[in-house]
């Protein structure tokens, strides 16, 4: 048996996809890497294929914005499953390609309004669609869950009073006044910061103004400050309202990046035009910086079947590491390897229309063979 891998977008999560797969994948491939520039395709495909020690066959291809081509067509009509590398507004459209042509399909996108689109386009597909597969929403969405179920079954409890779950892409040092370096998306940060977090607030799903919840964490001895953000939480506030008092996702950051934020953003208004501007302020001061680490934390908290309060917590502390022959930053290995283990998720089960974070096994989804490498076991 083997698959047919299409991937959309040649920047930095785009390679490490590709590489994991390559590199990490039990079965034979054909990897399609498809981007508007092809010469930019054709430099990953490239990246790729000498990064590995098993490279397969990966091939670069043209990734038209007018529309499909032969090519695309000829790309499509064979992959088994597309994964969605590319910006979350240009979501739906793939994901009306992986429709069409009997595709299953990944993406990674925390935008809320493009996700519901494709949950309607989607409804009825004749493939699985699993959405927002990176770290967060991704990864720590089934942590979270996770948690939350195991700490159900041992306390012999349906319900709990918090579950929190925090992720923070940071660099190895910050600098004033911002006390913070791009180590992915500058669009994503500011979407992120602009755009209306949703939480659950007394057993019900609210939405929140994102940056209204600023808090100090001390994780693992480091102190970092944290606030709610756009899109993190994914579907867990739908799924576990009513069983959770409340549940919120919140980014974590270095003291004193936050209030930096909101001075940038005092006097915006909160539209589509202000995520630009905010963007452009940050990009303005604040460097990419390519040495990076991934923080990320759980907890659940509630009383257990005697009435004891008791609270049950992970963190993970990730570091840049080895794939094949590359170095992989921290956030391009744990957005990647959540996406790889869906895909191939999908292709080995019958899954059919839309799979939220929450409808996925955790357990077993956790301990894949290409999160597990990543991220370590889950208990």
């Amino acid at each position: 048996m083997s698959y047919n891998m299409v991937i959309a977008g040649a920047g930095g999560i785009a390679q490490a996809v590709g590489l994991i797969m390559a590199d990490w994948g039990n079965v034979p491939l054909k990897i399609f890497i498809g981007n508007r520039t092809l010469e930019k395709a054709e430099k990953v495909a490239h990246w790729i294929g000498k990064g590995t020690t098993d490279p397969g066959m990966v091939k670069a291809f043209c990734l038209s914005e007018a529309g499909l081509t032969k090519e695309m067509e000829d790309i499509f009509t064979k992959g088994d499953v597309l994964l969605d590398c590319l910006p979350g507004s240009l979501a739906p459209k793939m994901a009306s390609y992986a429709k069409d042509f009997k595709m299953h399909y990944v993406n990674l996108t925390e935008y809320v309004a493009e996700t519901n689109e494709i949950i309607a386009l989607a409804k009825n597909a004749e493939t699985g669609f699993v959405l927002q597969s990176g770290l967060a929403p991704g990864y720590i969405n089934l942590l979270a869950h996770h948690i939350f179920q195991e700490f159900c079954k041992k306390h012999k409890v349906d319900k709990v009073d918090k579950l929190q779950f925090k992720v923070g892409a940071l660099t190895d040092h910050a600098v004033a006044p911002h006390y913070y370096g791009f180590t992915w998306s500058p669009v994503g940060v500011a979407t992120e910061y602009i755009k209306d977090a949703e939480a659950v607030r007394d057993f019900k799903k609210v939405p929140l103004k994102s940056l209204s919840e600023r808090a100090t964490i001390i994780i693992d001895g480091r102190t970092y400050e944290e606030d709610l953000t756009s899109g993190g939480a994914a579907d867990l506030p739908d799924a576990l309202a009513g069983k959770v008092r409340n549940l919120d996702y919140k980014t974590l950051r270095y003291p004193g990046h936050y209030a930096w934020v909101q001075q940038q953003i005092a006097g915006l208004k909160n539209t589509d035009t202000s995520i630009k501007t905010l963007q452009e302020k940050m990009e303005g001061e604040i460097p990419h910086i390519e040495n990076d680490q991934i923080v990320l934390y759980a907890a659940v908290e509630g009383k257990d079947s005697t009435g004891i309060l008791r609270r049950s917590e992970v963190s993970k502390l990730i570091l840049p590491q080895k794939v094949g022959i590359h170095r992989l930053r921290a956030i391009q290995t744990t957005t990647a390897a959540p996406m790889v283990q869906a895909a191939f998720m999908l292709m080995e089960s019958e899954h059919k229309g839309v799979v939220l974070q929450s409808q996925i096994d955790p357990k077993p989804f956790l301990n894949g063979n290409f999160i597990a490498p990543i991220y370590g076991n889950v208990n």
